[in-house]
């Protein structure tokens, strides 16, 4: 028998032996980039609910602090009202706090509407109005209206010279084209400062100073001088327009030539250069074109330069720039201002067609028309005159705009068809005869008119 200190282990059965001891399971190791293991779901179930109890005891705290705060200030109220002798108020309880997981008609909970009509929810008249449409309206609530009441304009802060001064800065001084007169206040190199009332002055650049060349700014605007300009271009971000001499005199120019070439008038003017086509000359600081073709003396018309002509306009045309004058169309003016209605004149027949004959009469045609030449019955207008023939004959029409004179003289004759008769007798007492003949001019403008 062995002794305690030498005992030897026990020996496995030989079923002990055959049947192998079972091996605990290995867990499975991660494999890097798999999603991580996630926690049973018993231990996120335990979490959820321990985070809720927490929440559910912080607002029962917030709660009774809440109750707590409105009693106190309950209490104080009361005490305020009983030292007037005024009626207690019931404590306020706050609000119960909103429903944390429910049903639908938990979360929609429509208690707070018992009691409530539909003009309580539409509220006041005017409002109800709009929303019904004007179909249906709501009952007057006076205790509403009564706590907010209307506000009139003398409630609000108001002030018109503010409101005006506001105004006057927001103003925009110098729209383009308009006409402004203003003062010089400042001189550089390159221009004028013009004060035309603006928040900044305007400027005009030097070449903008007047027509023509001028050299010296200092001299021809001091400080202190009025001018007046056109205001080409608005305010920029300073508020600084840009402001013409130049083309405000072009306009005023433009405006006078036209009103020349409208009256027919005859200007003399002074060549100042030439080129192929023609000659040039100054009109007003507008440049004039006098083409070859309306010169007296259109094959040597470089020799003009220099010389003074009479002329007239044959194209005015300010959106274009184009002023066109002739020579030979102020000649014919020039006789034009020489007529009058009832003047007679005398010339020669230069060519017969068949409405009529015309006349020169030293530089311009008149027409003597087919109907006017006698008043007896005419087979033929060379019964009376032919190519060549000298004429008589009395002035009832004159256009100096397109250059025509209208004649008569049928007016000359003491009985209808005396020309066919005798025809010199007629041109030889033809002064005598006009006398007659004006009255009865003035007799038909006076019917006429």
């Amino acid at each position: 028998m062995a002794g305690p200190g030498n005992q030897q282990p026990s020996q496995p059965s030989a079923k002990q032996a055959q049947s192998p001891r079972p091996v605990p399971p290995t867990p499975p190791r991660p494999v890097a980039g798999s999603a991580p293991v996630r926690k049973p779901p018993q231990v996120l179930q335990i979490n959820k609910k321990e985070e809720q109890l927490k929440l559910e005891r912080e607002a029962a705290e917030a709660r009774a602090a809440a109750e707590a705060a409105a009693q106190r200030a309950t209490d104080l109220e009361n005490a305020v009202r009983a030292s007037r002798g005024e009626a207690p108020v019931a404590p306020q309880r706050p609000a119960a706090p909103a429903r944390s997981g429910g049903a639908d008609d938990e979360l929609f909970d429509m208690s707070g509407f018992e009691g409530l009509t539909m003009a309580d929810l539409l509220g006041p008249d005017d409002q109800g109005k709009r929303r019904s449409g004007g179909s249906r309206m709501a009952p007057p609530q006076p205790e509403r209206a009564a706590a907010t009441p209307a506000r009139t304009v003398d409630d609000f802060d108001f002030d018109a010279d503010a409101f005006l001064a506001a105004l006057d800065e927001q103003e925009f001084v110098g729209t383009t084209g308009e006409v402004a007169t203003g003062t010089v206040v400042g001189l550089e190199s390159d221009g004028v400062y013009v004060d035309i009332g603006g928040k900044a002055p305007g400027f005009m650049p030097k070449k903008e100073a007047g027509l023509g060349v001028i050299t010296n700014l200092k001299e021809r605007f001091p400080r202190g001088t009025q001018v007046e300009v056109l205001v080409t271009r608005e305010q920029n971000a300073d508020g600084m327009v840009t402001v013409s001499a130049r083309a405000l005199a072009l306009r005023q120019s433009w405006e006078k030539v036209r009103l020349l070439e409208k009256e027919g008038k005859v200007l003399q003017v002074k060549v100042n250069g030439f080129n192929r086509g023609g000659v040039t000359a100054d009109v007003e600081g507008l440049r004039g074109f006098i083409p070859r073709s309306q010169l007296q003396e259109g094959e040597n018309h470089e020799a003009l330069v220099g010389k003074t002509l009479g002329v007239a306009f044959l194209e005015v045309n300010p959106e274009t720039r184009k002023l066109v004058l002739s020579e030979k169309k102020a000649a014919t003016a020039a006789i034009f201002q020489n007529l009058e209605v009832g003047q007679l004149v005398e010339g020669q027949v230069v060519s017969i067609k068949p409405y009529g004959l015309f006349v020169d009469l030293g530089g311009i045609s008149g027409l003597l028309h087919q109907s006017v030449i006698t008043g007896g019955q005419m087979r033929d207008m060379r019964e009376v005159f032919g190519q060549g023939d000298r004429v008589k004959a009395l002035i009832t029409e004159l256009d100096p705009g397109r250059g025509r004179i209208a004649l008569n003289t049928a007016l000359l004759e003491g009985a209808p068809g005396e020309l066919l008769i005798d025809r010199d007798k007629v041109m030889e007492e033809a002064a005598d005869r006009a006398n007659r003949a004006r009255s009865v001019l003035r007799q038909q403008e006076q019917s006429a008119g």
